[in-house]
């Protein structure tokens, strides 16, 4: 429960942080713009012509009498615009990171430097941290793709479908949302993506207690973007909680030098 608490606490500093630096907040705002006008487009769009996808990929109802065909049909619709609203969700972080890596790799730099004056550098070339975070955001997001399949598999379960299921896909959504968010910081100390996972696993309510509020919150339209700055900065508060101010690893070192991961 302390961890719960404390990555809330987290959460609600990185807001207060950007708060008070109103122009790196500005700029960091742009990103998050983007990716939202891209996902709600894509959105629109599902809810315009999602109703024709499900009546072409479902045949075999067209001989069933009313209302069988349209409850059917309805109900496929609803858990497909679900299901694109919960992948949007889990990937609008990856996307927006990806999109916004400079200025969240300078602000994520700024909240270091606050803290004890000295920000962490991985030591790699801007284009090779870059390759590496989309690399990286790719697995997680396959991590997170398979846990979607199988928590929509399991929303057919009477009850428990429509209690336990939401609940558990919250978590799983904050904790990849908390991972992708403590990347930047974490990437910068030299961990990669075993060691990051393997970081918030053992401190699996510190991750709930920070992703889980957020990802209630990204459910709420142009609220991700405002909160991304926020989220970000809060971020790397906590990295430095999992893993200290620290220095770059010295595997990290030698793969900037030999150009290959170690």
């Amino acid at each position: 429960m302390h961890d719960l608490g404390a990555g809330f606490g987290y959460l609600v500093k990185g807001q207060r942080w950007v708060a008070r630096h109103g122009r790196q907040y500005g700029r960091s705002l742009l990103p998050g713009l983007i990716t939202l006008v891209l996902y709600a487009a894509a959105l629109i769009c599902l809810a315009l012509w999602g109703g024709d996808l499900v009546t072409w990929a479902t045949p075999f109802a067209d001989p069933w009498t009313s209302p069988w065909q349209g409850l059917f049909r309805g109900f496929l619709t609803a858990v497909l615009f679900a299901l694109a609203l919960l992948l949007a969700v889990l990937t609008f972080t990856a996307v927006t990171l990806l999109i916004g890596q400079p200025f969240y790799e300078s602000l994520s730099e700024r909240v270091d430097i606050a803290e004890d004056g000295h920000a962490p550098e991985s030591g790699l070339p801007l284009w090779r941290d870059l390759w590496i975070s989309a690399v990286d955001s790719v697995r997680v997001l396959i991590r997170a793709a398979l846990w979607g399949l199988l928590l929509f598999a399991l929303g057919f379960l009477p009850f428990v479908g429509q209690t336990v299921v939401p609940a558990v896909g919250f978590l799983v959504t904050g904790f990849f949302l908390t991972e992708e968010l403590t990347a930047i910081a974490l990437q910068r100390r030299g961990l990669d993506l075993r060691t990051r996972l393997t970081l918030l696993r053992s401190r699996r309510g510190l991750a709930w207690g920070f992703g889980t509020p957020l990802a209630l919150a990204f459910l709420v339209p142009f609220v991700a973007v405002f909160l991304m700055p926020g989220a970000v900065a809060g971020a790397t508060l906590l990295a430095r909680d999992l893993d200290g101010p620290g220095e770059p690893r010295p595997d990290r070192a030698d793969e900037a030098r030999t150009g290959t991961p170690a």
